[in-house]
């Protein structure tokens, strides 16, 4: 198998290192690639569509095991909603299969970029996370191609141990492969969305437990530039599934093509749209974003009504401009979200955004979920809250701003709080320990002693969070 030195990026652009990267074609060839990388002396990082914003898919010096060329839908039941996988089919290619039978996935990311075995890995979830939960809660089962050179079947009932630490183990266990996962059936095309606009973060909080009650999706933007009474405005946006009788015309959006997102927007072709912003791309820039936002929501006419949306226009918001990241200059970004306990999370929250204000460093954008727990071994699910905010990294403030995301991880860890890998470029291996808690760790030291003794699969965020 040929493998090709080169630079490899986590999406966020401000973590990069070397690495020989290979693009199997098949399980065969995965399979090849653990011979190859033990005959050379390198470790195996696995990469899916690379859309972790830090470290998690880098191996710095050894094999980074690109895996999106492994992209066969294998079995798609149009009855049960049920389809079976390869790791490299992307959110994307699983929608577009199963829209026009009446389906969709039962838990997406904000991108439809990543891949199904990367979204496994990282266990992700979206926007009705505290009523879905994230997506292994829907994978029926997969095989796990071990370095050990086991294929085994990983299910609820079968190696139910590797079914739940594989799951969100960040492919440090094996290769999923032949994922079976359950879908959603929607009776139209289109969700009916509602838009609410909140004062301050208290309201945030009350409106939103209301609603979650009442719909189906549920996700608040704040603006982290408010102080005082203001501090955690923000706006809510959540939708409700349609059936075929309130929404006959939407039985016709169930396809692709009326699913796709627009090319162009206000006359510019989206791909150039991040370079409009980027003379924004400045504190003072960005907080008068926020703050037209925040007025748009509260007095342009019809901002408070009802629309309705496409499925793919309410999940995707991160792809209707392609490569904005480029927006936050050479230093890229980095997101640092902490899942905290209900109880805690009011106090956590505004304790975080206070801290930001003092030392100069607020973050640019900032999304609001509510949560609940799962049963996968190193799960950042809890019954609780998240609060995902992006920080834009320059030379200058990066020490800084490490700093700064240390800081606020231990006012997250005294409440009880954790973290999620996907998103994660500045945890310490002592910080993400004490987040799950030392039996977690005990026992999935042990599944990767089981079938991986050697120590083969590894990435730059395994070294840093585990080793």
């Amino acid at each position: 198998m040929e493998t090709t030195l080169q630079g490899v990026e986590g999406w966020g652009l401000s973590t990069r290192s070397l690495g020989h990267v290979a693009r199997p074609q098949s399980m065969e060839e995965v399979a090849g690639a653990f011979a190859l990388a033990r005959e050379r002396g390198w470790t195996v990082g696995l990469r899916g569509a690379g859309r972790s914003y830090g470290d998690a898919s880098q191996n710095e010096g050894a094999l980074v095991l690109d895996l999106q060329d492994v992209d066969r839908i294998h079995e798609w039941d149009p009855e049960s909603g049920v389809a079976r996988v390869d790791p490299g089919v992307t959110v994307r290619g699983l929608w577009e299969r199963v829209v026009v039978d009446g389906w969709w996935p039962k838990v997406v990311s904000g991108t439809m970029t990543p891949t199904i075995g990367g979204a496994a890995a990282m266990n992700i979830h979206g926007k009705n996370a505290w009523k879905a939960g994230t997506i292994g809660d829907h994978i029926r089962s997969f095989r796990l191609l071990t370095p050990s050179g086991d294929d085994l079947l990983c299910s609820r009932e079968e190696n139910a141990a590797l079914f739940h630490g594989a799951i969100g183990g960040f492919g440090e266990l094996g290769v999923m492969h032949d994922i079976t996962i359950a879908n959603q059936f929607v009776g139209s095309g289109r969700v009916m969305e509602y838009p609410y606009a909140l004062p301050h973060l208290d309201a945030m909080f009350d409106r939103f437990e209301q609603l979650t009650g009442e719909f189906d999706y549920c996700v608040g933007w704040i603006d982290a530039f408010a102080t005082g009474k203001s501090l955690g405005r923000g706006q809510i946006h959540t939708a409700r599934y349609l059936s075929a009788q309130e929404d006959p015309a939407g039985l016709n959006m169930r396809s692709p093509a009326h699913q796709r997102l627009p090319e162009v927007i206000l006359g510019f072709p989206k791909k150039h749209l991040w370079r409009f912003v980027r003379p924004f791309a400045f504190p003072l820039g960005m907080r008068a974003i926020n703050l037209a936002k925040v007025i748009s929501g509260q007095i342009l006419p019809g901002s408070s009504r009802p629309y309705l949306q496409s499925h793919a226009g309410f999940h995707f918001l991160l792809d209707f401009v392609p490569d904005w990241k480029l927006m936050h200059g050479r230093g890229g970004l980095i997101q640092w979200q902490p899942f905290v306990p209900a109880d805690r999370a009011r106090e956590v929250f505004r304790r975080v955004l206070t801290m930001q204000q003092e030392r100069g460093m607020v973050n640019w954008l900032t999304v609001l979920k509510r949560h609940r727990p799962d049963p996968f071994l190193l799960t950042h699910g809890l019954d609780g809250w998240s609060l995902a905010q992006d920080f834009n990294v320059t030379p200058r403030n990066r020490q800084a701003l490490w700093q700064l995301c240390h800081d606020m991880t231990e006012v997250v860890l005294e409440a009880g709080g954790r973290f999620y890998p996907a998103k994660d470029a500045t945890l310490t291996a002592s910080q993400y320990q004490r987040s799950l808690g030392q039996d977690r760790l005990s026992a999935f030291r042990a599944l990767k002693q089981q079938v991986d003794p050697q120590g083969l699969l590894q990435t730059n965020l395994y070294r840093r969070l585990m080793l």
